[in-house]
């Protein structure tokens, strides 16, 4: 490729988890499509997925069920239009990925004809898995067909800059391949930002190294609303462990049976089951509720992190339903067959996103957004375990079916990059700097419990830190590093933003100064101010 060279295309997918991957799919036969990702297609959060996706599959269950569940877990603050209209496309999307192939775990002896498994918050065993590794198995189909496809352009190892609206339309975006540290022009006539949450803007987090907010923060600079972003979801139960990178256990070892105690830290306690002190649900009641007992239990004791015990299940029990857990988990020395896993709650799911519609459609024409980057209203004050996939399922079809039902504009020769007053970086050692000050003033301050003055030092730091990012962008060369620094200052602006503003403790928002959930539940909302 050329320095600062522009290609065209129909539509340009930006992310490779499976809301991107869906999307692309779906046009692929019509359309001319570019996927654009900063890694390998197998380096996002859909692949690192355990638990599986939920639907409505058997004759036990039902729409509405699923409905009231989610409904539930989300505390008021679903949008029961969208979430109904998720829901009832559950079933068609779970047969679309059967039929390109994906290996769910089978069961003889069901209606469906696969397992179906129950987690956290569900009135049902509903969620469709395959083994304890559905990401992986969904994403390692899906990936074979994309490259598969003639219409398909991919561009991996390369980061998204910054979109190009001209006119009040998108028309595309700014890449740099990260091989050659050129800056290329996608021009397109319509653009879907599938690039996943938030993560890593927190110290410790589940998330893969991909998940820096990108997608919202280029949105945001767009001109787009953003919404509910102060309901970071903190997965319960992540693994303790010197060595382990983020590993997360999956939610699907407490509905198959796991229970949490307290660790030989806990002194005369030790061993002791707490959950009943905190929910009648116990172990499956919703992941926020979880993660705040988990929470409390440690700072409580001074605890570095809880037990989660399966191993009164028989070993082979164990070992078929959750071969990956096992695996892992031996290697570092823990046999999850004999003894407790030692857990922690780690950042794990960003609810808000950017405000779309139900095919996906931005306040940006031409621009949508899906999957785990938007704010379709389906996850709330907390998401469902297992919705998520389902949401990419479905509106990646429905993005798709909108984009499909109109012919795409013809490509426009797009201003080029414009690196000429920039010049290499002189002290990197800024970038990790800052990159470090931020996901530990996150951790700190706006974690799983907040206080108002807690929200307020955040705000003041991130300011301080965002003066010195814009800085070095405007004078540097950009990189990686420096772009999904960039894209994290502002994600975490928007999520102490969206914290100060909501007066209540609701769903994963729990704030000490505001400990009642007000009566009439609204979502926050966030407005770009106008470019000057």
């Amino acid at each position: 490729m050329n320095m600062n060279t522009q290609y065209s295309f129909d539509v340009v997918v930006v992310g490779s988890g499976l809301a991107g991957l869906s999307v692309a799919l779906h046009l692929a036969a019509h359309r001319k499509v570019a996927v654009v990702t900063k890694q390998a297609l197998l380096d996002g959060a859909s692949n690192w997925a355990q638990g599986g996706i939920a639907a409505v599959l058997d004759a036990g269950d039902s729409i509405d069920d699923h409905v009231r569940d989610t409904l539930v877990a989300g505390a008021g603050l679903c949008d029961e239009a969208a979430t109904r209209f998720i829901v009832e496309h559950g079933k068609s999307a779970i047969a679309w990925l059967i039929r390109l192939g994906v290996p769910f775990t089978r069961d003889a002896t069901t209606e469906f004809g696969y397992h179906l498994t129950r987690e956290g918050g569900h009135s049902h065993r509903r969620i469709i898995h395959a083994a304890d590794a559905t990401g992986h198995a969904v994403q390692v189909t899906l990936e074979q067909l994309v490259r598969n496809q003639p219409n398909i352009t991919l561009f991996e190892h390369h980061m998204g800059v910054d979109l190009i609206v001209e006119e009040g339309r998108c028309r595309g975006m700014y890449v740099q391949d990260e091989q050659t540290g050129h800056v290329h022009t996608l021009a397109a006539s319509d653009t879907v930002l599938a690039c996943g949450g938030a993560g890593k803007v927190y110290l410790y987090t589940t998330n893969p190294d991909t998940a820096t907010g990108d997608g919202i923060a280029m949105a945001w600079r767009a001109g787009c609303r953003v919404s509910n972003m102060e309901f970071i979801q903190f997965h319960p139960t992540c693994l303790y462990h010197p060595y382990a990178k983020s590993f997360l256990i999956s939610e699907a070892v407490r509905g198959e049976g796991g229970i949490l105690k307290l660790p030989p830290g806990a002194g005369k306690d030790a061993g002791k089951r707490f959950m009943p002190e905190h929910d009648a649900r116990l172990e499956l009641a919703p992941r926020d509720i979880v993660a705040r007992s988990i929470d409390f239990e440690m700072k409580k004791r001074g605890l570095d992190y809880v037990h989660l015990d399966i191993s009164h299940q028989s070993p082979e029990f164990v070992k078929e339903h959750f071969p990956t857990i096992h695996a892992t988990c031996l290697g570092f020395g823990i046999d999850i067959t004999k003894e407790p896993i030692p857990v922690v709650p780690a950042a794990h799911y960003t609810c808000g996103g950017v405000v779309t519609d139900l095919a996906g459609r931005t306040d940006v024409a031409g621009l949508y957004a899906v999957g785990e980057t938007a704010c379709t209203g389906l996850h709330g004050a907390n998401r469902l375990a297992s919705n998520s996939l389902l949401e990419c399922l479905v509106l990646g079809r429905s993005a798709a079916d909108d984009i499909l039902a109109r012919p795409p504009r013809p490509p426009r020769a797009l201003r080029p990059w414009d690196e000429s007053r920039v010049t290499d970086a002189d002290e990197e050692v800024v970038i990790t700097q800052n990159w470090d000050e931020l996901r530990r003033t996150m951790w700190n301050y706006v974690g799983i419990v907040r206080t108002t003055k807690r929200l307020e030092r955040a705000k003041a730091r991130i300011e301080l830190l965002r003066h010195e990012i814009d800085d070095y962008y405007a004078n540097f060369r950009v990189t990686r590093d420096l772009l999904e620094l960039r894209n994290l200052v502002e994600v975490a602006a928007l999520i102490v933003d969206c914290a100060m503003g909501r007066h209540e403790s609701r769903g994963l928002h729990t704030t000490r100064d505001w400990p009642a959930t007000a009566d009439v539940a609204v979502p926050s909302v966030l407005v770009p101010r106008a470019k000057t």
